[in-house]
């Protein structure tokens, strides 16, 4: 379902990326490695993620390399319609007659199920000269979105190997086809007949690392990417408010996005080895033309205990300021605006993260065990000073047609905050 995805992606792959790819290289000696690992991923009363993942490594001399990864995503739960908290009981009518109910305080969610299969083939191999290529091409599949793409990067060490340039691109081409069909932007649910909506990423970044001393290493890296096509979130509505009252009315518009993003970040990164122990900081800041500005500031310490095993805190903060187009709902009367959305991924949002990874080696037996657990608390704006004001777009005048059937006094002063615990069990070994 394509209405979690953005989140899920972003935990899912931070969490493995951080994790598979590192034990791969963990022992150069050992041409073959296998990674393993299953990840739970809850939101506390939203979705639920289990994704069991396999990656093999087979190393060819010092630098030539060939690996595939596989995995599979079972997602379950509710997600967030995109209209207004409740104050009282509000239940709502949907056009194919199911109902949705809502308790004082709770955002209203629409239950889902889904299953994604993905699976990665890549590799990379020396050019001579310093030079080395890399590549890779995905396949991912779920009921309602399916993506095709693939990745190229080159690149050059250089100065006694203490320095490397990387540059690099990508394309992907997704397919969008929402059940029930695609609805039309700050529509009422009426459909465009498509059945089928297509996105295309282009990506491209360039980077930098430095071995400054024999302990400490930086890197900063660039990244940007241009996604056209369809991008909306076809699930998601808008409440449409009485602007006497702040309460809903019956009416709820459907969503709409622009069908164009330039997104970018820059990277910097260090990694200091202490006469033990491990430090890793770093700080991102991401920017698009929706309006969004982000920063990220992380940091781990890796405590290494002796005979292999370790234990590894982690904290991180995020935080970003609301798209240009977001809005907490629509007031009745006013002009429509050109785009409007409620996602709370394109509001003011701020996370915290807690988490400890533990790892040890496998005892009378080869490979190594880690487990990492993380805990993430999500605020996001308190009221509508927060973001901009009504209005804009095209002299279009809010009807009174309901799609829905709404009863009890709901309003979007407050947003509760969201708690998002992660689990993640590997397993790594080498032969």
């Amino acid at each position: 379902m394509q209405l979690k995805r953005a989140r899920l992606k972003g935990a899912v792959a931070a969490l493995l990326a951080a994790s598979l790819p590192a034990a791969a290289r963990a022992d150069g000696a050992a041409p073959t490695q296998v990674d393993a690992s299953m990840l739970y991923y809850g939101e506390k009363g939203r979705t639920t993620v289990l994704e069991p993942n396999v990656r093999v490594t087979r190393l060819f001399g010092v630098q030539a390399l060939l690996y595939g990864q596989a995995g599979y995503d079972a997602i379950t739960g509710a997600s967030p319609t995109g209209a207004a908290p409740a104050t009282g009981v509000q239940t709502t009518t949907t056009a194919s007659g199911s109902t949705i109910t809502s308790t004082t305080g709770q955002v209203p969610t629409q239950k889902f199920s889904d299953r994604r299969w993905v699976g990665e083939l890549g590799g990379r191999v020396p050019l001579g000269l310093g030079f080395a290529l890399g590549a890779a091409g995905h396949v991912s599949r779920e009921r309602d979105y399916r993506s095709t793409g693939g990745t190229a990067t080159l690149t050059l060490e250089c100065m006694q190997k203490l320095t490397t340039f990387s540059a690099g691109g990508g394309v992907n081409h997704d397919q969008v086809n929402p059940i029930g069909g695609t609805p039309f932007g700050l529509g009422t649910g009426e459909l465009t007949g498509a059945a089928v909506n297509d996105k295309t990423v282009t990506s491209a970044q360039v980077g930098v690392s430095r071995i400054l001393t024999r302990r400490w290493m930086v890197a900063v890296n660039a990244n940007r990417d241009r996604e056209t096509g369809y991008l909306t979130e076809p699930y998601k509505v808008l409440s449409v408010v009485d602007p006497a009252t702040g309460t809903p009315t019956a009416l709820q518009l459907k969503e709409k996005r622009p069908d164009e993003r330039d997104r970018r970040d820059a990277l910097v990164s260090s990694v200091y080895h202490l006469t033990n122990n491990v430090l890793y900081t770093s700080y991102r800041y991401y920017w698009d033309d929706w309006g969004l500005r982000s920063s990220t500031f992380d940091l781990k310490y890796r405590v290494n205990l002796g005979d292999h095993a370790y234990v590894q805190p982690h904290v991180r903060y995020y935080t970003q300021n609301a798209a240009t187009f977001y809005r907490a709902e629509l007031v009745q009367g006013d002009p429509l605006p050109a785009f409007a959305s409620s996602d709370e991924r394109l509001g003011v949002l701020h996370t915290t993260t807690f988490g400890l990874t533990y790892g040890w080696p496998v005892r009378k037996g080869p490979g190594q065990v880690f487990v990492r657990a993380e805990y993430l608390r999500q605020t996001g704006s308190k009221g509508l000073s927060d973001v901009q004001s009504f209005g804009g777009g095209p002299e279009a005048r809010l009807g009174t047609e309901a799609a829905t059937a709404v009863v009890g006094p709901v309003t979007s002063i407050a947003r509760p905050p969201l708690g998002i615990g992660t689990v993640l069990l590997g397993y790594s070994t080498s032969f």
